[in-house]
């Protein structure tokens, strides 16, 4: 296919070092001709959600096994996480809270700007099954991170036992500080920490090694978001997904390449290629992977924690979220 027949598509995703070189254009897609657009998540997944504005958009992993969950098949996943993070040093208390006692929020107050936001998922699933909280002994309360009014964008029936009550006067981050809350669960720090103050504080004094043991026990490294298309684009050009996760998968690859480069800093981080290589010793020597058989560990427990959660209505499977070819792989 010469260029002058290729497809034109657009892209929505969030401005990162794994993605940059597709973005840009050095890492082309076989086929397509791709207008890229580079917005902040939260307008990716409320303009998307809402509106189906672009043909290919990175996506909310809880968001979309939601939908996925209840039968609704109008996007179609590709095993492409441009965005992953352990999720225990996005739990705050006051400084004067249980910190490093996580046990201790048991029959609290807990804060959340969604059900259905995928950090959270993870974070009650560390609650539950490594800290023993029973999650339907704690009042819970949605509302924005640091302004008031945020609502739940994707509703979805809760568990027995759960009480989830809106609040639109405050914000997550006030109510933190007034006392009204015991902690909040959320997937960008709220301004009471992000001001050093010291009001507000991580629950876990020591995340990077709290969060490495964690995955040395359970191999779990969550992903937050996916890659998806629009089920009209993918029957239209079905081989599209294939040839977008492999130049997606190559401009990741560049990007690691760059990270443990110690020819020239790429990145303004010191000791960054130093502190790659000891990711290394942990993670292997794709840091970041794609595809489903090097992240069914994690992907299976999140859908597992989501159905638990009432946030799928039932459970699927990993390989429900992707089309069928991706369980298959060509042999040279």
């Amino acid at each position: 296919m010469n260029a002058s027949s290729n497809v034109r598509l657009t892209l929505a995703i969030n401005d990162s070092d794994q993605v940059r070189d597709l973005v840009t254009g050095r890492v082309p897609v076989n086929g397509i001709d791709l207008t890229c657009l580079l917005l902040e998540v939260e307008e990716i997944f409320f303009r998307f959600t809402k509106f189906r504005e672009w043909d290919i958009s990175e996506m909310s992993l809880g968001k979309y096994s939601a939908l996925r969950a209840r039968g609704d098949d109008s996007l179609v996943g590709l095993p492409v996480f441009p965005s992953r993070s352990f999720r225990h040093s996005g739990i705050f208390v006051r400084a004067d809270g249980p910190v490093d006692k996580p046990a201790e929020l048991a029959g609290g107050r807990i804060g959340i700007p969604e059900w259905t936001v995928t950090a959270t998922i993870y974070q009650r699933a560390l609650l539950r099954h490594e800290y023993g909280v029973d999650l339907t002994g704690i009042t819970w309360v949605q509302g924005g991170i640091n302004e008031p009014g945020r609502i739940e964008t994707l509703p979805v029936g809760l568990p027995d036992g759960i009480d989830v009550r809106p609040e639109r006067q405050k914000s997550l981050n006030q109510l933190l500080i007034d006392g009204e809350l015991d902690a909040i669960m959320v997937p960008h720090p709220p301004a009471g920490f992000v001001d050093r103050s010291g009001r507000i504080v991580q629950l876990f004094s020591d995340c990077p090694a709290v969060e490495e043991a964690y995955y040395q026990k359970t191999g779990i490294f969550p992903v937050m978001h996916l890659v998806v298309l629009r089920r009209e684009v993918y029957e239209r050009y079905p081989w599209a997904a294939r040839n977008l996760t492999t130049a997606f998968t190559v401009a990741k690859d560049r990007s690691l390449a760059r990270l443990l480069d110690p020819t020239a800093p790429h990145f303004p981080l010191p000791w960054g290629p130093d502190r790659a290589r000891a990711a290394e010793q942990v993670f292997g020597r794709d840091l970041w992977p794609y595809g489903i058989a090097p992240n069914r560990t994690t992907l299976e427990a999140f859908l597992r924690y989501a159905h638990e959660q009432g946030v799928c209505e039932r459970l699927v499977a990993p390989d429900d979220l992707f089309p069928s070819s991706f369980a298959e792989s060509h042999v040279v």
